[in-house]
């Protein structure tokens, strides 16, 4: 099912009270996810966790927040993204601080950086935007079900993904390369597309290989513990566009295209916003969406099944074993 028509979001008037709920936000320190804080702390939800990787960038945001709204509860959470233990330790304070998680928002990302390697050895992006919010969301899976459980409802998973997907070419994503960061033959701007084309084909595949939130013949039944959905921000005028670029290409992008297309943060945060609490019945669980609400019809490497299908196998594969 797609979604024909675009939808006017407005955060303050749009998103319902979110009392009793807790919620996970990545790369919350800046951007996105800091305006994402901002504007679902507004509406009452009992926590917000604000995942990033330095503690004093994320404390100032975690105030940054208090002082624009008082009687919010929100919590800095120290990740890094790049590293499975930190990912662990985060997880690991969730599940002894907090009895349920309704929205998880896999927001933090990397664009175009110089190439670097991952604690474990992946390649810097696809190691953060894909396998270190897969490994995230496996290990708060048990308590996101735990939540659908309690509330009768399904937990809410968005994942950033962005509009790469359609500049992915016929190489798509190579595999080969994923463990090997200093290799010249992928542009640090390639390695995006395929880390975000990555994001997309996996929340489908995670979709795919849960329970179903509808009774049939083959779940008996059973919930999913949550619904995923992926989605595009547009282009937003974030830190993504002035970090160290990894090469000309990059730079290129930051100095002559930014600037012509990107639009303020507070439109940007609009689509995961709306992916974050829209009702069940206006979500498809494992779609894509455009800003905001809209969701095209399937093309290019969307319809790719094998692709997600590896993407699926490599990523649950790379993570056996990661456990807390």
């Amino acid at each position: 099912m797609t979604t024909s028509k675009r939808i006017d979001f407005s955060p303050d008037a749009d998103i319902p009270s979110l009392e009793g709920k807790v919620i996970l936000i990545t790369g919350a320190n800046s951007g996105l996810g800091k305006q994402a804080s901002l504007d679902l702390a507004k509406h009452s939800p009992a926590m917000i966790y604000m995942a990033a990787r330095d503690p004093a960038k994320g404390n100032e945001a975690v105030a940054d927040v208090n002082s624009q709204v008082p009687e919010a509860h929100v919590s800095y959470l120290e990740m890094d993204l790049s590293s499975f233990a930190s990912i662990k330790k985060a997880a690991k304070t969730v599940l002894e601080s907090s009895p349920r998680l309704d929205i998880l928002m896999l927001n933090a990302g990397l664009m175009g950086c110089p190439p670097k390697a991952t604690v474990e050895g992946y390649e810097i992006q696809m190691g953060t935007n894909l396998l270190g919010h897969a490994l995230l969301l496996k290990l708060l899976t048990p308590l996101l079900h735990h939540t659908s459980a309690i509330t009768g409802a399904p937990a809410r998973v968005v994942s950033m993904a962005s509009s790469a997907w359609k500049h992915a070419g016929p190489e798509k994503i190579q595999f080969d390369t994923l463990k090997d960061p200093f290799g010249g033959a992928v542009t640090p701007v390639r390695r995006y597309i395929q880390s975000k084309t990555a994001n997309m084909l996996y929340a489908s595949e995670v979709a795919k290989h849960c329970h179903s939130n509808t009774t049939d013949d083959t779940n008996q039944g059973e919930k999913k513990p949550f619904v995923i959905l992926s989605v595009d921000p547009g282009e937003v005028n974030t830190q993504l566009f002035t970090r160290e670029p990894g090469d000309e290409q990059m730079a290129g992008l930051q100095a002559h295209v930014a600037p012509k297309v990107v639009r303020p943060v507070v439109e940007g945060v609009k689509n995961q916003l709306w992916a974050a609490t829209a009702p069940d019945e206006d979500v498809v669980n494992g779609a894509h969406y455009e800003p905001v609400g809209y969701s095209p019809e399937p093309s290019g490497v969307m319809l790719d099944e094998e692709l997600g299908a590896r993407v699926w196998e490599w990523t649950r594969n790379e993570l056996e074993g990661q456990e807390i």
